[in-house]
């Protein structure tokens, strides 16, 4: 899933792609992409873009009319940039969204889940961003990691959108594996260094992740992402740091990757799903 690099990043290149453009038109391509009903999304039509940002893994933007329009990629969601707008419907399309100067964004989804999805919105509406935690790098999460006693495991708190924005699975690894700690590890079982290494690690992780993305061109229409990773995705491989191999612990929906002599002191977490196969 694109996380808060990916997603900041591509904000940016929507801005300076498309800042000052009219909205001309849309054409619906999914039948479940749109998720709201009022404003609707002719009310889009003559309005200019005048920015676009980024929130938790959601990108905005915004237009003349006070309207905005938000998106979220979802687990394979993608978007492309077209000059000119091209007329196909590509397998798992959600929406094109035409612009002036002949230029359109196409929303698009990998796989069969069809989770990405698109909000219009109005001034005062939050849209689903309205219940999320704060950004993963600010102020306000780092004082919560310092003085929080939640008995969470970490992997599991950063990847919790009401606890901190814009982390992900592989970021989660990531920055874990950096920190030097178990992605079983509580948070109120980690001492006040430790605390300090992990949000340490969470900004370098996330800034080096920003500068890669930077690097990109046009849209997000990659169909594999993880590409920049460490280790998320890397099991089997040897640690970049020690040359240990890398192991995972595999669920249903994702699998945590790490390194056992950098991060559990020697120790291979248990792996349910695996211990299955073996009986």
């Amino acid at each position: 899933m694109p996380e808060a690099p990916q997603m900041q990043a591509l904000s940016e290149r929507v801005r300076a792609w498309l800042e000052g453009a009219t909205f001309e038109g849309y054409e619906p391509l999914g039948f479940t992409g749109l998720k709201t009903v009022v404003p609707p999304p002719e009310a889009l039509v003559g309005a200019q873009l005048v920015s676009a940002d980024r929130r938790a893994k959601y990108v905005t933007m915004h237009f003349d009319n006070d309207l905005r329009v938000m998106f979220h990629l979802s687990q394979a969601g993608r978007l492309d940039f077209e000059a000119p707008p091209k007329r196909t419907k590509p397998k798992g399309a959600v929406v094109r969204w035409k612009f002036s100067g002949d230029r359109a964004l196409l929303l698009r989804e990998f796989g069969t889940e069809r989770k990405a999805g698109w909000w219009v919105l109005g001034a005062d509406d939050a849209g689903p961003v309205e219940n999320l935690g704060p950004e993963a790098t600010s102020e306000a999460f780092a004082a919560w990691v310092r003085t929080s006693t939640d008995g969470r495991r970490i992997h599991t708190i950063l990847r919790d959108q009401r606890t901190v924005a814009g982390v992900g699975r592989g970021y989660a690894d990531d920055i874990l594996h950096r920190a030097h700690l178990s992605p079983y590890a509580s948070l109120k079982s980690l001492s006040a260094a430790e605390r300090d290494r992990l949000l340490g690690a969470l900004h370098e992780v996330l800034a080096e992740g920003l500068e890669r993305e930077r690097a990109r061109t046009g849209g997000l229409s990659e169909n594999k992402l993880g590409e920049h990773f460490t280790v998320h995705g890397k099991h089997g491989l040897p640690c970049p740091a020690c040359g240990a191999d890398l192991k995972r612990v595999s669920y249903e929906s994702h699998e945590v990757v790490y390194c056992p002599a950098c991060q559990t002191g020697g120790k291979v977490l248990a792996d349910r799903r695996l211990s299955r196969l073996v009986k």
